[in-house]
């Protein structure tokens, strides 16, 4: 490939040629060589580019974009992130909008890659790089010309996760090992049971479950409650199974997305990975169809805010959709929830909210009136 740099067309020239044919390395008479671009990856007019790559420990970021100059550059000259820098290197969409991203240089200050701070760029896009002329070679040479290549993204593959089996616990609609709480009345459709706590940690009423109450001893809610710590066991074990399934699950196809705030935004199905809370400040949407697979991997809390929506689209199910947090889950006042909660401590679902879906905790569950639908099979 012929470099870049110095041997682009002059300005005037452009109107007449098309972009393709302004970097294949037209010369310029007489123009002195210095500083070229010798490549770009993605090359310039590359099509069907993959939106994200799999970096180390399966981390996924945005397809970073890199360019290789033909001597070692000065790093202050490029790095965008200095505060008070030029945009020496640029990414921008086909609305002419900059990606948000770091620049990084290799140990020979050769190569400058762009790092988008988004998990994935966008499907189906066409993208634009720059490199302006504050570029600078460690010898203080400018690059002479700006150098411009653009790229088309493809469909984005998705792992086409498996749904987490709950095995045994996929019977409950409310399943605990400390005690369910309860604020008179919620409605719960579905079975519920705690254990290895004693039934008496259970405050539900008869009335208030449409379903079998479960506990390990007979100190549950009566007429109601049915004994049986075998069966109990078995879906405790089976909870803490899928727990360590959900968590476990590997190349996560966004990681750290919104920096963990998430309200506002329209979630394809995948595995999806952050290493500290999420919040759902507002409406979140969940759009997919009735087969897809929506696994959110959260390290830390998982907050809801009150009033508060998530919502499915195109045939998206609950049953499909599993939140494994390992801190507390708050569920805001009359805030809606859809999905399988699989909660390393407590989940604390606040006055009026709703759930279709499960609340499966390793400690306890907390109720205020709320309504608790199971999915449907």
């Amino acid at each position: 490939m012929k470099g870049f740099g110095s041997k682009l067309m002059p300005q005037s020239w452009l109107v007449a040629f098309p972009l393709a044919a302004v970097l294949v390395g037209w010369a310029i008479p007489g123009a002195a060589q210095g500083v070229t671009v010798l490549s770009t990856s993605p090359s310039n007019g590359a099509t069907n580019t993959s939106t994200s790559t799999h970096g180390s420990n399966n981390i996924v970021t945005g397809t970073a974009v890199s360019a290789t100059f033909s001597e070692a550059m000065d790093p202050a000259t490029i790095d965008s992130a200095v505060p008070g820098a030029l945009l020496t290197f640029t990414l921008k969409d086909s609305g002419g909008s900059n990606i948000d991203g770091i620049v990084t240089m290799n140990a020979a200050n050769t190569v400058a890659t762009f790092k988008p701070k988004v998990s994935a760029l966008n499907t189906n896009e066409n993208y634009i790089a720059t490199i302006t002329t504050a570029a600078e070679s460690a010898g203080g040479i400018a690059l002479p010309n700006p150098v411009q290549w653009s790229f088309t993204t493809g469909e984005r593959p998705f792992t086409g996760q498996a749904p987490v089996s709950l095995g045994t616990a996929g019977t409950f609609a409310i399943l605990t090992k400390t005690g369910i709480t309860d604020v008179h009345a919620s409605s719960i459709t579905g079975d519920v049971g705690t254990s290895p706590i004693t039934g008496a940690a259970l405050l539900l009423t008869c009335g208030e479950v449409s379903g079998m109450v479960y506990t390990v001893d007979a100190a549950g809610p009566l007429p109601c409650t049915t004994t049986d710590p075998k069966l109990l066991t078995a879906a405790i074990g089976d909870m803490g199974l899928a727990y360590t399934d959900a968590a476990g699950r590997s190349i996560p196809d966004f990681t750290e997305l919104g920096a963990g705030q998430i309200g506002g935004l329209t979630l394809k199905p995948g595995l999806y990975k952050w290493g500290s809370g999420v919040s759902i400040s507002t409406n979140v949407t969940l759009s997919g169809g009735p087969n897809d697979i929506w696994i959110f991997q959260i390290a830390g809390t998982l907050k809801q805010a009150s009033a508060t929506r998530v919502t499915l689209a195109g045939g998206a199910l609950p049953k499909n959709i599993f939140w494994q947090a390992g801190g507390v889950v708050a569920i805001g006042t009359t805030a809606h929830f859809e999905g399988v909660l699989l909660a390393k401590t407590l989940v604390a679902v606040k006055t009026g909210a709703s759930a279709n879906g499960r609340l499966m905790a390793q400690t306890a569950v907390t109720l205020e009136q709320n309504t608790i639908t199971q999915p449907a099979p």
